[in-house]
């Protein structure tokens, strides 16, 4: 049976063209290797923030559905972009909206939280022999489409999306890939003398997140400690182990 990996890729991993070929060929390579993948995407680089800028400069008031509408077309755009470059490298790939990878949220616009994923139409897919790209970030209210509504899940809401799905497809791991190697003392884009830290508990990582570390976002440790996930935070940009 082929390990099931589910990755996440930051903004700044998808901020461009060669960027995006560059991730794809590293899906790629996982995917040839015989693992069974579902790969989470941010927005492209800083597509949320110019869409936020975007709705501000059209209303002091933007309505938080039109919001959640807005910002979750950044995660759509990446999804679909990763797809067409893993069909150019010849590998089976399948976009899916938050929605349609079966994330149900509570009613929160902006700031929602799972409450529940329907992985059937995942392991369909996956089943025939797909890497399934799932847009982070975001799920809907319901299943039916006279009464869902789209949602988001608050700024860095993609690492919740990436270790709830490895939860709830009792996945082998959960990698984040992210601009810096792994977890650090400091932040090692501006502190020079920084560690690297091997291996790292889900409640001192926890910590870490609430004085601020960036690289994990609260909530998605908080899920990965509940359920057990095994988390890796790797660089895109080269073959450390993270």
């Amino acid at each position: 049976m082929s390990r099931l990996i589910v990755q996440k890729y930051g903004g700044s991993s998808l901020a461009d063209a060669e960027r995006i070929r560059h991730v794809a060929g590293r899906i790629a390579r996982d995917r040839r290797a015989g693992s069974d993948l579902v790969v989470v995407v941010s927005a492209m680089g800083d597509t949320t923030d110019h869409l936020t800028e975007l709705a501000a400069a059209i209303t002091d008031e933007p309505d938080p559905r039109e919001m959640d509408l807005l910002l979750a077309t950044g995660e759509h755009m990446s999804g679909t972009l990763v797809t067409m470059a893993l069909h150019a490298q010849g590998i089976e790939a399948v976009s899916l909206t938050g929605p349609q990878a079966g994330i149900r949220t509570d009613t929160a616009h902006g700031r929602a939280r799972i409450a529940n994923i329907d992985p059937a139409r995942m392991r369909r897919e996956i089943d025939r022999g797909r890497v399934v790209i799932v847009a982070g970030f975001q799920g809907s209210t319901g299943e039916g489409y006279d009464t869902a509504e789209i949602t988001t899940l608050g700024r860095g809401g993609s690492d919740t999306t990436a270790v709830a799905l490895a939860a709830r497809l009792r996945a082998d791991a959960c990698e984040i890939y992210t601009d810096v190697e792994g977890i650090f003392t400091a932040d090692p884009r501006v502190v020079q003398d920084a560690q690297l830290i091997p291996t790292i508990g889900y409640e001192e990582m926890l910590e870490l997140a609430h004085q601020g570390a960036t690289v994990m976002q609260t909530r998605a440790v908080e899920l990965g400690w509940v359920n057990d996930v095994v988390i890796r935070v790797r660089s895109t940009f080269s073959d450390h182990p993270g």
